[in-house]
């Protein structure tokens, strides 16, 4: 599981990428973009769009945060 470190929507608003020219440009789908508002789970190609928009790498917006579950498995 992971968590997003900032508000994505936010920054890249501030870069100039508001969600209606996301939408209208096809850069980001409504559903993606209602995903990352959630906070739920983006694709690989979704974050790799997103880190060249901000000049970014994935750990710069996404943390790994294991479950309960996770930890039980696999520490």
């Amino acid at each position: 599981m992971y968590k997003y470190k900032i508000d994505i929507m936010k920054a890249l608003s501030d870069k100039g990428y508001t969600s209606t020219k996301l939408r209208r440009e096809k850069i980001l789908s409504e559903a993606t973009m209602q995903n990352i508002r959630k906070g739920k789970g983006i694709t690989t190609d979704t974050i790799n769009t997103i880190c060249i928009i901000l000049r970014c790498q994935p750990s710069d917006i996404i943390e790994i945060v294991p479950t309960d579950k996770e930890k039980i498995q696999f520490f």
